[in-house]
């Protein structure tokens, strides 16, 4: 990649919900970069732009399908990153990676559809790694927190020449869906693709998956916590994000018996006990009755369309903390918290998913591996330390501590 490319940074999906805020929150953080918005319609991004006021107006424009595979290869040609939030990605995603991998362009976007990601690992990953080219999905809520507050933690007892047996994380949120984040989940279910999250190990290498343990199964019940002093119950992210930090483990080496678990934070006393036990529940039935296509179809006739999501207001009000507990072999314990305000899946997210790509068009050199350093990654092992830096620049709490 050199700076002939017209492009420093490409924003594809950028009419969708989240594309539109990634358009917003990008211009107000580019600086010198140059960077364009693509899509299948000029019309729309174009009316995207001007609706993001004055800081986009000399962004460019790329028009590009994704089932186009000559205007994705030029798209790919033309930038040094791309940033994506056009899912469904196991429908949408596929023919642009694959271009970003052909042209050795990196890529971040914001995906939860782990079956979809093994898939790009068996793809590309070998090819990725062996040119230096880094693809990097699960750069929002799904899964930045988990994979970089874990990481946190097990750099903290690295640098006291320790190992870490094993993180837990809960999380405590406030905020709503968006419609692509639906169809996504709906379209794993109708393919059958949802399945293949039932493996603990997902994302793992071949060769780096530790012995099983009772705990390493996604969580179905609540139970209280001594470490946390609070009721917990299944979060129903878990079975994406610990995916993602076991792949992390694996490929940065955290040792070969780490293991990882998360939940929702409900808090303390009988009331708590209550609404975890209640949650839990509810959590099975509907996760039960979505195996129904006629319930699916049901949700999609009652659920956000694609492009939709939650107001102004209510992504404003919303935040997330997450809260993580690690452990040595020893059995001393170090602590991390990964939070910021703004609604988690969609005013967080553009600022993960941003700060990604920002990191990727800045000194390659200082990232995990170097200059030279590839493959389909993680947040943590294909950004660390600079993306950690950047959030925290850009208003997000990431601390550790003993």
């Amino acid at each position: 990649m050199t700076h002939a490319r017209p492009w420093d940074v490409v924003l594809f999906g950028a009419s969708g919900f989240v594309g539109r805020q990634t358009v917003a929150y990008f211009a107000a953080q580019a600086g010198g970069l140059r960077w364009a918005l693509a899509g299948r319609s000029r019309a729309r991004l174009e009316a995207g732009r001007a609706a993001s006021g004055p800081g986009p107006a000399q962004a460019g424009i790329v028009v590009a399908d994704a089932a186009d595979a000559a205007a994705l290869d030029a798209l790919a040609r033309s930038t040094r990153v791309v940033l994506s939030t056009a899912g469904p990605f196991a429908l949408y995603g596929g023919p642009l990676v694959a271009a970003c991998v052909a042209r050795r362009t990196h890529y971040v976007d914001i995906t939860g559809e782990t079956p979809w990601v093994r898939g790009l690992i068996d793809l590309h990953h070998a090819r990725a790694a062996r040119e230096g080219t880094r693809i990097i999905p699960c750069c929002g809520f799904d899964s930045v927190p988990s994979d970089l507050g874990a990481w946190l933690v097990q750099q903290y007892f690295a640098q006291q020449g320790q190992a870490c047996a094993a993180v837990k994380a809960c999380f405590s949120l406030r905020g709503g869906l968006n419609g692509g984040t639906l169809a996504s989940a709906l379209h794993l279910l109708d393919t059958g693709q949802a399945r293949a999250m039932d493996d603990p190990w997902l994302l793992n290498p071949a060769e780096g998956r530790p012995r099983a343990r009772p705990d390493d199964a996604d969580p179905v019940a609540p139970h209280r916590d001594a470490d946390f002093n609070a009721w917990l119950g299944p979060f129903f992210m878990g079975p994406v994000n610990t995916r993602v930090v076991r792949r992390s483990a694996a490929l940065l080496g955290y040792g070969a018996d780490f293991h990882y678990q998360e939940y929702l934070r409900f808090g303390t006393g009988a009331l708590a006990a209550l609404a975890a036990a209640g949650v839990s529940a509810a959590a099975g039935v509907t996760q039960a009755a979505l195996q129904l296509k006629p319930v699916r179809a049901l949700a999609r006739r009652w659920a956000l369309a694609p492009g939709e999501g939650p107001s102004e207001a209510a992504m404003n009000h919303g935040s997330f903390r997450c809260e993580l507990s690690g452990r040595r072999a020893d059995g001393r314990r170090g602590w991390a918290t990964v939070a910021t305000q703004g609604d988690p899946g969609n005013r967080a997210t553009t600022r993960m998913v941003c700060e990604a790509a920002l990191s990727l068009a800045g000194d390659t050199a200082l990232l995990p591996g170097g200059a030279t350093g590839g493959g389909v990654l993680t947040p943590a092992s294909g950004l660390g330390t600079v993306l950690v830096q950047r959030l925290r620049a850009a208003g997000m709490t990431l601390a550790v501590q003993g």
